[in-house]
């Protein structure tokens, strides 16, 4: 009786585990694809102003977009990778979550990565 309540509560605490820490690293995962998005956006907006005045062509300027990307991670205080290829600025952002019950059994943390990937669009004109 006594090891069939000790596996009971094993397990009992394993599954609060995984929805309590499970829940946990849903959370720190929107929270990471909000700023992989929003550092994608502040490295979408560099876009290479001399093409742009030549021949009306929005394209990015690779390096300044990587370094507006990689400038908002830093002032999130989060660490990420940012890759420009092309017209795109994709950011990777990997966080760990602590876990708060799975510690009980091993699992001392979660690892979560969110993808952010943005591109220069022009502004649409309003209708009459």
């Amino acid at each position: 009786m006594t090891a069939f309540l000790v596996a009971l509560t094993t397990s009992l605490l394993a599954l609060a585990g995984l929805v309590l820490d499970g829940g946990l690293a849903l959370a720190t995962k929107v929270q990471a694809a909000g700023v992989a998005e929003a550092a994608a956006r502040a490295g979408a907006q560099a876009i290479d102003l001399s093409a742009y005045r030549l021949d009306n062509r929005l394209t990015l300027a690779p390096d300044q977009a990587a370094s507006r990307a990689e400038a908002h991670l830093s002032a999130a205080g989060v660490d990420g990778k940012v890759t420009v290829s092309g017209n795109t600025v994709t950011v990777v952002v990997t966080t760990y979550q602590r876990t708060q019950l799975l510690g009980l059994v091993g699992i001392s943390s979660i690892s979560v990565q969110a993808i952010g990937h943005a591109s220069p669009h022009r502004g649409v004109a309003p209708s009459p």
